[in-house]
């Protein structure tokens, strides 16, 4: 399997179980390549705060999602070791939030994934910079063929 057949079925395998993602935030993946991770979320009522404004919970979450699938598609488990974020722009009812992110480096382990999330006008509303851990195991069998 090439890597990019490899990256393309992480993202098939880790959406179908995400029900985070998938079913409670309405989130869409986008593409998986190696290192390389785009989703996309609608903003809904249910995700703004007091200021009617979408709550950075769930902008942070759309990044953390992004990251989980960048960090997993050289199919190797991997979690989440730390992660900041920085609210730029504020995101509104109805915006389409998309979140891209790429790998930055990856030695061993470790690895520093940075995600921007702009919105349907391409305004960055926020940039994400996560800390990775591989840990044990494998997001599917290596010896699972493409299907």
């Amino acid at each position: 399997m090439s890597p990019a057949q490899t990256a393309a079925r992480v993202g098939e395998v880790m959406f179908a179980n995400d029900v985070a993602s998938k079913d409670t935030m309405g989130m869409e993946l986008v593409s998986v390549a190696p290192g390389h991770a785009v989703m996309r979320m609608v903003v809904q009522p249910l995700h703004l705060n007091g200021h009617q404004i979408c709550h950075g919970g769930f902008i942070f979450t759309l990044a953390d999602s992004t990251f989980a699938f960048a960090c997993n598609s050289h199919n190797r488990n991997t979690v989440a070791a730390g992660c900041s974020i920085e609210f730029l722009k504020p995101a509104h009812v109805g915006d389409v939030l998309t979140c891209d992110g790429v790998e930055q480096m990856l030695q061993g382990r470790h690895g520093i994934y940075d995600m921007r999330v702009r919105n349907q006008r391409g305004e960055t509303v926020a940039m994400f910079r996560g800390k990775s851990a591989q840990i044990p195991g494998t997001v599917f069998p290596e010896e699972e063929a493409p299907e």
